[in-house]
């Protein structure tokens, strides 16, 4: 699969937007929209999949092994760092238990002791425990004929959504796996189904949805109006298509920089609440205007997912990466 530089361009900005939601949230400025950045990765990560299973013949084994290898190990360290850190008492205001750590290390919500909702102790990867999830049934419908697996997965995800309509359990697991949120990942395997039959908008389409989206989510954030899945998820679509409208019409700009925080998006988004809060308790210390420290903490928290983007994520990929590679390399027959 060639790369997609829109795709990479949308993984860096919902990346940096979250980063912006969380830093300013935490020094009391309102960025509240930024916490859309998870919408558009989740209707990127349902295309990405989609397209993945056409180019490569997998089995359901070989998919959950790939999607494992690249998200776990990372995830597990910072993890890990959060739960040591909290043993020694770094982090006065977590609590730990056991059932909640069995439930953060493999992506199952568990009610967390810190106040009781359903995210792990890494508060931002309870949207890894959906793509989890998701990945689970994506692999599920690997079992199908290609032209079967779309179909399998919306009667799927439309009968959980639609139980979570008629049930009443908040706070419980059950109705975790029931929101209508996973309605995003199936809309990024529509719009894949979509580009690899060569069906996504014109030039001229793209464009007027990339603005449509961009101004409704600016309204949003001007109006501090409420927002919610039934919102986002639209905008967050328009975005996606639109951004590949330009990409099918090669009208996207050449952006190395933003094409590289894309490739870092991820270490970026699970790496960068640890240095904001840095940021905010020196902040507060210094008695630092609010606005200063929210950015001065988004800042933190990019350069440090960079960081170990480049020291961590990259080598243990490559690692990992190489170490299948001879796994799988045929052992030379003796001469004979």
């Amino acid at each position: 699969m060639k790369t997609l530089y829109g795709i990479q361009y949308l993984r860096a900005i919902a990346a940096l937007a979250v980063v912006l939601f969380h830093a300013a949230e935490r020094s009391g400025e309102n960025f509240a929209i930024g916490a859309a950045g998870v919408d558009v990765f989740f209707v990127v990560s349902g295309f990405i999949m989609m397209v993945i299973s056409h180019n490569r013949q997998q089995t359901p084994a070989s998919f959950l092994r790939e999607r494992i290898l690249r998200i776990v190990p990372s995830y597990w360290i910072v993890t890990s760092i959060m739960v040591f850190g909290g043993a020694l008492g770094l982090f006065p205001n977590l609590v730990l238990d056991l059932p909640h750590l069995i439930g953060s290390y493999f992506f199952l919500p568990v009610p967390s002791p810190n106040g009781g909702a359903l995210w792990p102790v890494l508060v931002q990867g309870w949207t890894l425990n959906y793509e989890m999830f998701f990945y689970l049934a994506f692999a599920a419908t690997l079992l199908l004929p290609e032209g079967r697996r779309l179909a399998a997965l919306a009667l799927l995800f439309g009968l959980l959504v639609a139980t979570g309509l008629m049930i009443d359990a908040p706070g419980e697991p059950l109705l975790f796996y029931t929101q209508p949120i996973l309605l995003e990942f199936l809309a990024g395997a529509v719009i894949g189904r979509l580009w690899l039959g060569g069906q996504v908008p014109r030039t001229e389409t793209g464009l007027m949805l990339i603005a449509g989206a961009v101004l409704a989510f600016a309204a949003i954030y001007l109006t501090n109006m409420d927002f919610s899945t039934a919102i986002c998820a639209p905008l967050a679509i328009a975005l996606v298509l639109g951004v590949l409208a330009l990409e099918k019409g090669e009208a996207l700009p050449p952006l190395p920089g933003l094409a590289y925080l894309g490739d870092a998006s991820y270490s970026i988004y699970l790496w960068h609440t640890l240095a904001i809060s840095v940021v905010l308790k020196i902040g507060l210390a210094l008695s630092l205007p609010a606005p200063l420290i929210a950015w001065i903490g988004a800042l933190a928290g990019t350069l440090l997912g960079i960081l170990c983007y480049e020291g961590l994520e990259r080598p243990l990929q490559h690692f990992i990466k190489h170490r299948r590679l001879v796994i799988r390399r045929p052992r030379r027959q003796p001469a004979e």
